[in-house]
């Protein structure tokens, strides 16, 4: 029986002055128990209201066989460990048990947390220094150029400002993430000197208090001179700022669900939206985010002078066709190359490829599609020029205008190599598709393109027209130079013209200075 402490204060009072158990019992209204409880208590200060734990004869008896499920599974992934319902499942299928579900949730519940916690647990207040990056990837969906990708979202965080970048990449490779890094630290136009990441197994990753970078992420710290450490498995709140910041700017940013023409569109999207939230953030400690930024850009370093080329170099070989295999999608280094041992390097836009002595050999966009080709039209000219007869069934006719293949298949074969060749070295300048209209326009034209015709025209094409036709006419030959200051009043024009936005009137214009 508990009693009130004005009665406990009686029964000890009584006692001092010598009544007994029976008279201070019937003086107070409380049983003799009582009585007894409290006059030989020595300690009555104030004691924590704690709850009683609560008799489970139905559960307690089966404690042996669920404590030892839970310590086997200390020693396995933990997503492969039991869940509440799988230990209940095994008692009821192993053991008998006749009790409820919710009892064993209770039992699991509370014998993890008198388990498990200890010191580490929980989150500390942290002031991180001035300097210190955090970067994370997130996930979300887009639809660049009509097509609905999943992309990764790189977000970088300052927490000693709040302030925050971020960078759509189209995965989590090394390249992928270093030339992310890159980006973001020219967007913020300094080095930090720490950079806290995750577990992440494309830059480095933590086993048993041992850190394994990986060599193209070592490579960009030393470029940069920047320290980086990685965080215990499953403990995103060691970089809780970034941790935040992935799903604010996603939500911020992202949503709805962004239509964009291209990857760097969206990557301009993003930039302006960062800075537009950084203008108005403010860092929880250090007031105004602007303010507390520029304290985190005094601690950092300068870029170099040098940036740093994100790049995966892989020994590949060709097949008979000249293709190569790297991560699952082939890329065409073309007919001449078939069968040699090449260098491909994996950037995150693109694939180099390169024979064994440093030699170019072909450019192309990165595919993240399994089992996609990945060719250049310009890479299989060269094969073409030397049998011309081929053009007929070649696949490069999937690449080039109809009105160009009506034109092409009409020649002879002296002329379709001279046109063939003087489209190959005009795309090696202007591109391939330059290069085509290019010539198209030489057909038109009643001509058959040779080199220097199908260059100078493809150029202007790819330069955009007006402006790119003088470009091209000045520095093009001694002959050209001549014949511009001859014209020079007509030339004045089309700058006039172009520079007033008059795009058609210049184009017009310039075209008379295309030379013969």
């Amino acid at each position: 029986m508990t009693v009130s402490p004005d009665v406990q204060q009686c029964i000890r009072r009584m006692d001092a002055d010598g009544a007994g158990p029976t008279e201070i019992a019937e003086a107070l209204g409380v049983c003799r128990n009582s009585v007894y409880k409290y006059s030989r208590m020595e300690d009555l200060s104030p004691q924590p209201p704690v709850a009683e734990r609560r008799k489970r004869p139905a559960i307690d008896r089966y404690a042996d066989f669920i404590v030892g499920i839970l310590v086997d599974d200390r020693s396995v992934p933990r997503k492969q460990r039991h869940s509440a319902q799988k230990i209940f499942d095994r008692l009821v299928a192993e053991q008998g048990y006749a009790g409820s579900y919710p009892t064993v949730c209770r039992f699991v519940r509370e014998w993890k947390f008198a388990q498990e916690q200890s010191p580490r647990d929980g989150f500390l207040e942290l002031d991180w220094a001035p300097g210190t990056m955090q970067a994370d990837y997130g996930a979300f969906t887009a639809t660049v150029a009509g097509e609905r990708l999943e992309l990764k979202l790189l977000v970088a965080t300052f927490p000693h400002s709040n302030v925050r970048f971020c960078i759509a990449m189209m995965c989590e490779k090394a390249e992928c993430f270093c030339e992310g890094l890159v980006e973001i630290f020219e967007m913020a136009g300094r080095v930090p000197r720490l950079v806290v990441l995750d577990n992440a197994t494309e830059a480095g990753r933590m086993l048993f208090g041992r850190v394994t970078e990986s060599k193209l992420f070592s490579q960009l710290r030393a470029h940069y001179r920047f320290e980086a450490r990685f965080c215990n498995p499953d403990s995103g709140n060691e970089k809780g700022s970034v941790e935040n910041a992935v799903g604010f700017l996603r939500r911020n940013l992202l949503v709805p669900v962004p239509s964009v023409p291209s990857l760097d569109a969206l990557n301009s999207m993003l930039l302006s939206g960062c800075r537009r939230i950084n203008a108005t953030a403010k860092s929880r400690l250090h007031g105004p985010a602007p303010k507390a930024f520029a304290e985190d850009l005094a601690a950092m370093m300068a870029l170099p002078g040098v940036r740093f080329d994100s790049v995966r170099w892989v020994h590949v070989r060709s097949d008979k066709r000249g293709y190569i295999q790297l991560d699952g999608v082939s890329y065409c280094a073309g007919p001449a190359w078939h069968g040699r041992d090449l260098l491909a390097g994996a950037r995150a836009r693109t694939v180099e490829i390169m024979d064994m002595h440093g030699r170019h050999v072909a450019s192309l966009p990165r595919s993240w599609k399994q089992g996609e080709l990945v060719r250049n039209p310009a890479s299989l000219v060269p094969a073409l020029v030397a049998r011309p007869r081929a053009f007929g069934e070649s696949v490069i006719r999937r690449d080039m205008p109809e009105a160009l293949l009506s034109h092409m298949d009409r020649l002879e074969k002296d002329d379709l190599r001279r046109a063939l060749r003087a489209i190959g070295r005009a795309s090696d300048a202007s591109g391939f598709d330059a290069a085509c209209q290019a010539a198209e326009r030489l057909f038109a034209e009643g001509r058959v393109p040779d080199d220097a015709s199908c260059d100078v025209l493809a150029r202007r094409i790819a330069s955009g027209g007006a402006e790119g036709a003088l470009l091209q006419i000045m520095i093009y030959s001694p002959e050209a130079q001549d014949a511009f200051r001859k014209q020079l009043p007509a030339a004045l024009e089309v700058v006039r013209l172009f520079a007033e936005g008059n795009i058609p009137a210049a184009t017009h214009a310039a075209n008379a200075f295309v030379i013969e």
